[in-house]
């Protein structure tokens, strides 16, 4: 059965299979981060949700987390590309579709990212 994308059944079905992805567990073993997701709407609201790696444990939540190491916002529209696999990180962030905050610890995360990208994908969603 597919979840809404953004909804709290999605974010528990991507922490869950975060959790139980060894490929991601393996990139973020020596990571500790904090990652606040921003998606804004259409009709100019926002949709947060917050990750916290912790030596290969992971966290993830809706709202808004405290001393964010990196935050990480974009549009509805682009928040969609990028979890269908449409759209790289890279591409997004340099063709300004994203904004990041602390751009040299978001590098640090590429290996991570990949890897939730990989999950992210594999959630049956209804966008």
């Amino acid at each position: 059965m597919a979840v809404k994308f953004l909804s709290e059944e999605w974010v528990r079905a991507v922490r869950d299979g975060l959790s139980a992805s060894d490929g991601f567990k393996e990139v973020t073993v020596s990571q500790r981060s904090r990652i606040q997701q921003i998606v804004m709407t259409e009709e100019g609201d926002d949709i947060r949700y917050w990750i916290v790696l912790d030596e290969g444990a992971v966290d993830m939540g809706l709202g808004s987390t405290n001393d964010a190491d990196v935050t990480i916002t974009s549009d509805y529209e682009t928040a969609v590309a990028l979890a269908k696999g449409e759209l790289s990180a890279t591409n997004a962030y340099f063709g300004g579709r994203v904004r990041i905050t602390n751009v040299m610890s978001a590098m640090s995360l590429l290996g991570a990212l990949s890897k939730y990208g990989e999950v992210v994908r594999s959630i049956e969603t209804e966008y």
